[in-house]
C-alpha cells in the first residue's frame, strides 16, 4: 500500500446553519504527518505577515507563505502577495486534498505559528479575489489547536479541536455568515502549520 493511500473519506458538517464547514478528522497517519511537517518547516519560503492596521503597517511573529499556479497577486490586511509556484510537496498535498474534498484550488496560503501564543483573531475570508462560494481546504500538522466560529448576527458560537494531520473545508456561504478565529493559548508551546487550500479568480482584462 502506498504511504500516502489509507485516508479518511468520512467527514461532518459541524456548522448548524448558515454555512458548510465540513470537518473529515484526521487524515494522515503519524508517519505521514511527520514527513509532511519536517518537509514543509524545510522547504517554503517563510514569511513574517504583514497587515496594514490604522494606517500602520504591522508585522507579526506568525510567519506565512503563498503559493500557486502562477504568481497570483492576492491582497488580504492591505497587503498584496505574490504567490511563488508549488513545491513538490504542496502539489503532491494539493492532489491529496482535492480528491478527498472533491474540489479544485489554484492556490494555497500556509501560516507557522512558533507556538500557542500566536494566533489569528476574528475574520472571514471574503476577499474580492476569491471565488465566490469557493471552498477553503484547511490542512494542519504539529501542534493542536482549537479553532472557533462566530455567526455574525447572533454570535453562537462554534469550537472545534484540529488535530495533527487533519482536514476542515468551509465552503457555501460559510464565510458570508460566520467568522472565524485560531485563539492563542499558553498551554500549546509546539508548532503548527496550517495550510489553506484556496480558488482565487483570475480577471480578464477587457
Amino acid at each position: 500500500m502506498d504511504l500516502f493511500s489509507d485516508y479518511s473519506q468520512e467527514f461532518t458538517n459541524i456548522l448548524p446553519y448558515d454555512g458548510e464547514v465540513d470537518y473529515y478528522g484526521i487524515v494522515f497517519n503519524k508517519e505521514q504527518c511527520d514527513y509532511y511537517y519536517d518537509q514543509l518547516l524545510t522547504h517554503v519560503d517563510w514569511q513574517c505577515d504583514q497587515a496594514i492596521i490604522f494606517g500602520k503597517k504591522v508585522t507579526t511573529k506568525r510567519k506565512v507563505a503563498w503559493y500557486g499556479d502562477i504568481p497570483f497577486s492576492y491582497t488580504y490586511s492591505n497587503i498584496t502577495k505574490t504567490a511563488l509556484l508549488w513545491t513538490e510537496e504542496l502539489l503532491a498535498l494539493k492532489k491529496i486534498v482535492e480528491e478527498r474534498t472533491g474540489e479544485t484550488y489554484n492556490s494555497c496560503l500556509l501560516n507557522l505559528y512558533h507556538t500557542g501564543e500566536e494566533g489569528m483573531a476574528w475574520h472571514s475570508d471574503g476577499e474580492k479575489d476569491l471565488k465566490k462560494h469557493g471552498a477553503i481546504a484547511s490542512l494542519s500538522f504539529g501542534a493542536v489547536r482549537k479553532f472557533a466560529f462566530k455567526h455574525k448576527e447572533n454570535g453562537v458560537k462554534i469550537d472545534i479541536i484540529l488535530d495533527n494531520g487533519s482536514l476542515l473545508v468551509m465552503k457555501g456561504t460559510t464565510q458570508e455568515n460566520w467568522l472565524h478565529r485560531l485563539p492563542p493559548t499558553k498551554v500549546v508551546h509546539t508548532p503548527r502549520i496550517n495550510l489553506t487550500f484556496r480558488t482565487i479568480e483570475i480577471k480578464e482584462s477587457v
